[in-house]
């Protein structure tokens, strides 16, 4: 034993000097490292955001009440670019049971703030919004403003947007002392937030004070969530003031997870209340009851994450989604991106896919579009590896920007030989025809025998209106694709109407109308459009439905037979491969005339000019350009796409350069302004046209030669 104590003993000595040994070794390889090469806290760090200078544009929150109260949030060089273009056409809320999503990614602000879109063709975005009703940006952050991206292409959905007020930890009751002051202090920062939101073109508030606070502010806290209320309904008809269930009537923060007489006061102010996530299986019951006829204004919250929520969250989302559906009250996601951030396999395309089918299987209500003309969607899903219009490719680069994506598709099989005969995606990575989405169709085909996929189920009511179908298509060998538009009347008659380049022999009974388009040539590209005049007066169209199928054999193409069985003789039917891609569709008026201002109608600026050098001769320049009619006119459109041409120098008094090498596309922007930051100019350059494409609802662009544009002579 004697010996084994001294044998520890020796080990610990031993280790104690190598470690020893080993310090004084690694002290010394420090202080030979050179000083920039070391950890320090000298480190020099990027400044100080300033947002009153020009700089790229992003998105941000109000972090103080400094900031709100005194509106400087409006002098910022990035507020303008921050205003929602694409108004909401229906602002009443479905009078049944609602869904709520609201938003927590990260902490907000990630690839969503570039403005004008982001580098990462992977980034987080929401697609599904036919099953949505309400939207939340929710941050940290005092006054969370949502991102314009969102906002537009929620509206885009019909969806209402709203921006998030919170108050938490000390600093939240710091802010509440102040913002609960006095009964003016109460309105005054109500009135800050309705500017906001109307000036930045969202839909209203969710109001969550997460503090505790003292019985006697509770009136005050009671007036600013009253006057908010009243100030944007005031300014802003069907806008929405949401409460959060948090703060009681005592002033204590005791979530309730139930609307109860604790805090319907709060509710009774405002348009509805958003519940905490912990709640039994009876409080839905109970809170409709509290509720009364206002039972779709509570929304019972559902933490996607699964913290303590009911049912458990992530794939079990569903299983509170039956709850509430069955207490027939609305329901209020939280945190959708827990599929992003958790990397749920195989990928988060095919992962959020596969999520929300669950959340449509359980809740079975959606919205319906199209409702207005024109409708017009070219499967963008905001995000992809390159950028086309009309059919002509303009970049290959990386890109995400959810305010281009466009009305996103169901993709429901209706009608086929088997329900996996053709595999239909919405693809990013296909050529596309407008922006950088499409739908792709492939797998196999017998002649003569429809695939039927539903791509949009509408609710739009047609009167004295011929419609016009246009849609745009790229195929191999004989895979032909039509569209197939479902109306009803006021009796419950369907008609199926198919507007397709060649007929199906054998298979006119499937439509009560066949169509054959007229087929318009896009130069040299390889997509065809085809263009169909239907007259359906007095009858809703309910239902568009993309048709692939094929008419004729074809000996190049690979087939293969199947007999039935083995003893028979007959020739089994032959199969086809089928590919497809669906570029766009458009339906708009026959009698709307589409027009846009010739480029002598605008007025063009530049502002914030700024040159750098680089070397050679070579140099870059930052700017912001806008644009107006001279009219004054607020003709706006959804996007415009900016080019620029490079000029070369003046040369014996000659009024103009000359072309250098083709018009390069430089972005999108969805307000009458953008921002070049950083272009390189070339020694030899000595103008250079920045042209601004107008692109109108129903997908067509102004003509490059007719568009406004914007001429910089480069300084020196």
């Amino acid at each position: 034993m004697l010996i084994s104590l001294l044998r520890a003993c020796i080990n610990r000595q031993t280790l104690v000097t190598l470690y020893n040994f080993l310090s004084r070794i690694l002290n010394k390889m420090k202080s030979n490292v050179p000083p920039q090469d070391q950890e320090s806290p000298t480190i020099d760090h990027p400044p100080q955001f300033d947002p009153s200078q020009p700089s790229i544009p992003i998105s941000y929150p109000i972090k103080t009440l400094e900031e709100l109260e005194t509106r400087s949030y409006f002098e910022s060089f990035h507020c303008p670019f921050n205003k929602s273009s694409v108004p909401l056409k229906s602002k009443s809320l479905p009078n049944r049971p609602r869904l709520l999503v609201c938003h927590d990614m990260q902490g907000g602000y990630v690839d969503d703030k570039w403005v004008q879109g982001g580098t990462n063709p992977d980034a987080y975005a929401i697609r599904h919004w036919y099953l949505i009703d309400v939207f939340v940006y929710f941050s940290h952050s005092l006054v969370t403003l949502p991102p314009p991206c969102w906002t537009n292409t929620a509206h885009r959905h019909g969806v209402k947007v709203l921006g998030t007020f919170i108050t938490e930890w000390d600093e939240g009751r710091l802010i509440c002392n102040k913002l609960l002051a006095t009964k003016e202090s109460a309105q005054m920062y109500a009135e800050r937030l309705a500017e906001l939101a109307i000036d930045l073109g969202f839909d209203g508030w969710l109001i969550n004070m997460e503090v505790n606070l003292l019985e006697e502010q509770i009136p005050n806290l009671e007036e600013f969530v009253s006057h908010l209320t009243h100030t944007m309904h005031s300014s802003m008809p069907e806008s929405l003031v949401i409460w959060y269930d948090s703060v009681i009537t005592t002033g204590h923060l005791r979530w309730q997870d139930q609307l109860n007489d604790k805090n319907k006061p709060f509710f009774d102010i405002c348009d509805g209340i958003f519940v905490n996530y912990t709640w039994k299986s009876n409080y839905p019951d109970l809170s409709a009851a509290m509720a009364g006829d206002r039972k779709f204004e509570v929304y019972l919250g559902k933490g996607v994450f699964g913290r303590k929520t009911f049912g458990g969250g992530q794939w079990n989302t569903n299983v509170a989604l039956d709850v509430l559906k069955k207490a027939n009250v609305s329901a209020a996601i939280f945190a959708p991106g827990w599929l992003y951030e958790t990397k749920q396999p195989p990928d988060f395309q095919t992962a959020q896919n596969r999520w929300w089918e669950l959340v449509a299987k359980s809740w079975g209500r959606v919205n319906n579009y199209p409702k207005l003309l024109p409708f017009y969607s070219n499967f963008d899903q905001g995000q992809g590896y390159h950028i086309s219009v009309e059919g002509n490719q303009l970049t290959d680069a990386p890109w995400n920007n959810m305010s281009c994506q466009g009305f996103q598709p169901r993709l429901d099989f209706i009608d086929g030989p088997t329900p996996d005969a053709i595999q239909f995606i919405v693809d990013f990575k296909e050529e596309s025809y407008n922006g950088g989405g499409s739908i792709t169709f492939k797998g196999t085909l017998e002649e003569n025998v429809p695939f039927t996929i539903r791509l949009f189920q509408g609710e739009l009511l047609l009167d004295n209106v011929h419609l016009v179908l246009t849609y745009s298509v790229k195929s191999k060998g004989d895979s032909l694709l039509g569209i197939s538009l479902q109306f009803s009347s006021v009796l419950s008659e369907k008609i199926m109407v198919l507007v397709a380049p060649s007929e199906m022999n054998g298979l006119s009974h499937k439509f009560s109308k066949m169509i054959m388009p007229s087929q318009v040539s896009k130069m040299a590209s390889k997509w065809i459009i085809n263009e169909g005049i239907v007259a359906m007066d007095g009858f809703m169209l309910t239902e568009i439905h993309a048709v692939c199928y094929r008419t004729k054999s074809s000996p190049d193409e690979l087939r293969s037979e199947f007999r039935a069985d083995d003893q028979d003789s007959a020739p089994a039917p032959n199969l086809a491969e089928y590919f497809a891609v669906l570029g766009h569709i458009t339906i708009k008026n026959f009698s709307e005339n589409l027009f846009f201002p010739p480029s002598t109608a605008w007025l063009t600026e530049s502002q914030y000019i700024k040159y750098s050098s680089i070397s050679q001769g070579f140099k870059t320049v930052s700017l912001k350009i806008i644009w107006k009619l001279k009219d004054g006119n607020d003709f706006l459109f959804p996007k415009y796409n900016i080019y620029v041409e490079k000029l070369t120098k003046q040369v014996d008094g000659n009024a103009t350069g000359t072309l250098v090498d083709t018009r390069v596309y430089l972005g999108v922007a969805h307000v009458q302004a953008f921002y070049m930051s950083e272009l390189s100019i070339p020694s030899h350059i000595g103008s250079l046209r920045f042209i601004i494409q107008a692109c109108a609802a129903d997908g067509t662009c102004q003509e490059l030669d007719d568009s406004p544009y914007m001429l910089l002579d480069v300084e020196g």
